[in-house]
């Protein structure tokens, strides 16, 4: 047992989705849930792609709200060989991920790799490394983790919903 937990906070809470616009859509208009930030995420906007441990492009766009403190994500593949394009062809729209806090991200990474983890998927958007871990038999769920820069800002989003 590690001497203190390798999670630290839970930071997203992921739903992969088949159309972003109308869920996007649903989410604020119908319960509330808002506003969105829309983001493309492709070959033109991440580095250092990874897809099942070996370096892939795929691509994805994402929505993000804040709900009290936890970000709740919105994916939609735009590709059919990512993870999330994977899920939805398995699974149709769901819970995808959970992305956990840590404390310090190479020992985490070193943590998963000794239980013999792979990354399922990863890139780097704007200095900010997100790793999708294959902990899906052992914790039931796909765990993320990040490595964001100390100055990571937010870019401007793609798209806003609701528009103000």
């Amino acid at each position: 047992m590690p001497e203190k937990p390798i999670f630290t906070s839970i930071l997203q809470v992921a739903v992969v989705v088949r159309d972003m616009d109308a869920s996007v859509k649903r989410y604020a208009d119908e319960y509330g849930i808002g506003p969105w930030a829309i983001y493309d995420f492709n070959p033109d906007t991440l580095d250092n792609m990874i897809l099942h441990d070996k370096p892939q492009e795929w691509s994805m766009r994402a929505a993000l709200a804040d709900i009290g403190g936890v970000q709740l994500e919105l994916i939609e593949p735009k590709d059919d060989k990512s993870i999330y394009a994977e899920f939805l062809k398995q699974h149709g729209e769901g819970l995808h991920h959970v992305a956990f806090g840590t404390e310090n991200y190479d020992q985490a990474m070193a943590f998963f790799r000794g239980k013999g983890h792979s990354i399922l998927q990863g890139g780097i958007w704007n200095g900010f490394t997100a790793t999708y871990l294959s902990t899906q038999q052992a914790l039931g769920l796909i765990a993320e983790i990040y490595n964001p820069p100390p100055d990571f800002e937010w870019p401007e989003p793609v798209a806003v919903y609701p528009v103000k």
